[in-house]
């Protein structure tokens, strides 16, 4: 069965050496429980992200691993990704909808703001994503988010939250314990000392403590 919060991973901005990245992102799905893999390229060409995707969904799909892509339902559609992740700057809920059809999993940033949470949510977001709660080098984050911020929504609404920004092994438990449904991690898992694979193992082993503690 599986767990009540579960890793949601991104990958870099950039994939320099996508057949390495995929090795490695092999071993991390294999080292634990992953619900999703968001590939989130950055500055790079369609072709380049439709490469990305090319190599990187088969081996997500075979292991039960859906696929989102970051920004754009555009190419999310096109390339026959499991769903789409939009930020404030691209597009509505709505269009991404029209674009990406009914089945697709579409998830919504939404800051440190309940308000927008809600709106994305009543309008039929699979799920919001709150953040960043720790410092970042992945992105530039104009908010920080409380962990009371997961609690409230667990309490009030059931759509799903996802928790990002910063997130690593050893700050993610208040997180499990606040109430995410998910912890959206890239560097905490790509840039740990062990491996990503290593990394797998001990985000699991927070959120089974971290469950344990709800």
């Amino acid at each position: 069965m599986p767990l009540a919060c579960r890793l949601y991973l991104i990958t870099p901005p950039r994939l320099d050496d996508l057949a390495a990245f995929s090795r490695a992102l092999a071993e991390a799905l294999d080292a634990g429980d992953v619900a999703a893999l968001q590939i989130r390229l950055k500055d790079v060409a369609d072709e380049t992200i439709a490469a990305a995707v090319a190599e990187l969904s088969p081996i997500a799909v075979s292991r039960g691993v859906a696929v989102i892509l970051n920004d754009r339902p555009d190419l999310a559609a096109a390339l026959g990704c499991d769903g789409v992740h939009i930020g404030r700057e691209d597009g509505t809920y709505a269009d991404a909808r029209r674009v990406m059809g009914p089945n697709a999993m579409i998830g919504v940033t939404c800051h440190d703001s309940r308000d927008l949470a809600w709106e994305a949510a009543e309008a039929g977001a699979d799920y919001v994503a709150f953040g960043a709660f720790f410092d970042t080098a992945t992105k530039d984050a104009s908010t920080r988010a409380d962990p009371e911020i997961l609690s409230v929504w667990q309490e009030t609404m059931l759509t799903p939250c996802v928790a990002i920004g910063g997130i690593t092994a050893a700050n993610c438990r208040p997180l499990v314990i606040a109430g995410a449904d998910f912890l959206a991690v890239s560097a905490g898992v790509w840039t740990f000392p062990e491996g990503p694979a290593a990394a797998v193992r001990a985000f699991n082993a927070e959120i089974v403590a971290g469950l344990a503690e709800r």
